[in-house]
């Protein structure tokens, strides 16, 4: 990878996924497609803490019984 952009390639600005400010998505923006290293690591910790989950439809199984004692 060389950092130059490939032939034919014309540089654009996206919307930030975390704060929908213009992003320049090119070879030049470390942290395409967000808007900067902050944005980018708000993201990761949104992943990290579990904060994007797509919703499970199925009810729980229910578990085994335990014993009286």
């Amino acid at each position: 990878m060389t950092g130059s952009p490939p032939p034919g390639f014309a540089p654009r600005t996206v919307r930030c996924p975390a704060c929908g400010r213009p992003a320049r998505y090119a070879p030049d923006n470390p942290w395409r497609p967000f808007c900067s290293a902050r944005c980018k690591q708000v993201d990761l910790g949104a992943w990290a803490s579990e904060a994007y989950r797509v919703p499970d439809p199925t009810p729980p199984t229910p578990g085994p019984e335990t014993p009286p004692h």
